[in-house]
C-alpha cells in the first residue's frame, strides 16, 4: 500500500505540470537573446508568438551591457527611459505575465532602444472552452512549419488520453 504522501506527490505532479496548465516560456530573441548584436528583429520575433496570461517571458543578456525596462506605450514609441514601470538588471530575468494587453519592454542603455532593442509583447485572453454540438466533430488547428533553423516553441497540451492514463495509474497505485 502506498502512503498518502506518495499519492499527493503524484497528484501534484499530474495536475501542476506545464502540460496541464498550458503555460508557455518564451526566451525573447530565442537563441540570440536580448542584444543589439546580430540585428535581431524583436517585432518579427513577437509577431510569430501567441502569448497568453500565465506565460513567462525570459530575457537573457549580459548585464554589463544591457537591461530590461517595462515602459508605457508612449515611452516605448519614443524610447523614453525616464519613468519605467519596472527595471530588470540580472541578465536572466523571468517575467510572469499576469494580465492581457500590450506589455512594452526596451533596453535602457543609451542608443539601444533606438537601434531596435525593444519588444511589444501582446497578451491575448485565453479563449473560453466552448463545447461543440455532438453532430459536429471538433476541428484540429493547422500548424505551420517553423522556418528552417528557427527556434520553435510548442505550448504543451494535456490530451484526454494522457489524462486517462494518469488517472488510471493513480487508481492502480491507490488500490495496490
Amino acid at each position: 500500500m502506498f502512503s498518502m504522501d506518495i499519492i499527493l506527490i503524484i497528484l501534484v505532479l499530474l495536475f501542476a505540470s506545464p502540460a496541464v496548465t498550458g503555460a508557455g516560456i518564451y526566451i525573447v530573441g530565442d537563441s540570440a537573446g536580448w542584444t543589439t548584436i546580430g540585428n535581431v528583429d524583436y517585432r518579427q520575433w513577437a509577431a510569430t508568438k501567441k502569448f497568453q496570461v500565465g506565460d513567462t517571458i525570459r530575457f537573457h543578456y549580459n548585464p554589463e551591457f544591457h537591461n530590461v525596462m517595462q515602459v508605457t506605450h508612449s515611452h516605448f514609441r519614443s524610447c523614453n527611459t525616464s519613468h519605467p514601470i519596472a527595471t530588470h538588471t540580472s541578465g536572466n530575468d523571468s517575467i510572469l505575465i499576469t494580465s492581457s494587453g500590450h506589455h512594452f519592454y526596451l533596453c535602457g542603455v543609451p542608443g539601444h532602444c533606438q537601434s531596435g532593442q525593444k519588444v511589444d509583447i501582446n497578451i491575448v485572453n485565453r479563449a473560453p472552452i466552448v463545447s461543440s454540438p455532438s453532430n459536429i466533430p471538433p476541428s484540429s488547428p493547422a500548424v505551420a512549419p517553423a522556418p528552417s533553423g528557427a527556434a520553435t516553441f510548442t505550448r504543451p497540451v494535456l490530451s484526454l488520453q494522457g489524462l486517462l492514463i494518469g488517472v488510471g495509474l493513480l487508481m492502480v497505485l491507490i488500490f495496490l
